[in-house]
């Protein structure tokens, strides 16, 4: 099992590169970012685009691996997308995973002044958007016409650093979503429950990730293909578990979806006064002895 964090864009970079070098040298697997135009509790508040903060990140280290958790069409075209994620890949070496999604109704979904999709209308982008970026991602040139997104000699060169291509992580709960995860993912992200936290006992929660897993199973059988070939991550902060209350309520936790076979936990980093306000010393120590501490 692995360990990363989620660092949000909300910090100017003389002291957000703090934050993304001290993730590195404690260890964590990746530091991810959300990739929305503005959050939730954050939209009045200070919130930088992700894909500039990862080129930054990518500059500020060496070992840690960077990605967006994540990315979607909301506001995205995978012509574009593509060629900023090989440019990243680039400028890293070879260190970013893409995590992706069908995208919500939060800010990002009229930003641009767009009514908001309908899940049906998303869930029909989404399964254009993904095979879309997989070809951009792979290919030298590409031309694809589709319903809602089209490519007409859209040229990638050289590529990815990672080859094929750099990694999808496709975040789904969803039977569509399941389906390309299943063929083009190289991890699937689930944040819990996709209903909210009050809708289920924290002690049910890990119930919920069983009966996702199991669809992802189903879906990786159907594309005869190993589910075990795909990372399984688990994004922390969206049940009613408290994780971060104490290094023993980390192991417990951590401890729980090892055994249902999540292979990546990503935890937040604290941001005081905020859904994310966590003790940053006992989040230290969990990130350098909580899994050390599984056994």
């Amino acid at each position: 099992m692995r360990l990363s964090t989620v660092i949000l864009p909300i910090h100017r970079w003389n002291e957000g590169q703090k934050i993304w070098r001290r993730a590195e040298d404690l260890g964590f697997h990746a530091a991810y970012t959300y990739d929305h135009l503005s959050w939730r509790s954050f939209r009045d508040e200070p919130w930088f685009g992700a894909v500039p903060t990862l080129t930054a990140a990518a500059c500020a280290t060496e070992r840690l691996r960077l990605g967006t958790l994540v990315t979607s069409p909301n506001f995205r075209h995978p012509v574009t997308l593509a060629k900023e994620l090989v440019t990243v890949d680039d400028i890293s070496g070879g260190r970013l995973t893409v995590g992706i999604g069908a995208g919500g109704v939060g800010f990002d979904a009229t930003a641009m002044g767009q009514e908001a999709w309908s899940p049906k209308e998303r869930a029909d982008r989404f399964g254009e958007f993904v095979p879309l970026l997989d070809k951009l991602l792979t290919r030298d040139a590409t031309t694809e016409q589709g319903r809602y997104y089209s490519a007409v000699e859209a040229r990638n060169i050289p590529g990815c650093v990672q080859r094929p291509r750099l990694p999808l992580y496709v975040a789904a709960t969803g039977p569509r979503g399941l389906r390309l995860a299943a063929e083009y993912g190289q991890g699937w992200v689930t944040y819990g429950d996709p209903k909210g936290p009050a809708d289920v006992p924290a002690e049910q929660a890990p119930a919920v990730i069983a009966g996702q897993l199991a669809k992802l199973r189903a879906a990786c059988e159907a594309q005869g293909r190993d589910v075990a070939e795909l990372a399984k991550v688990l994004l922390q902060g969206s049940t009613a578990e408290r994780p971060l209350a104490s290094l023993d309520a980390f192991v417990d936790w951590a401890g729980r979806y090892r055994e249902l076979g999540m292979t990546e936990l990503v935890i937040h980093w604290p941001v005081p006064g905020s859904v994310f306000d966590n003790d940053l010393a006992v989040f230290e120590r969990i990130a350098t002895e909580g899994l050390a501490q599984l056994g």
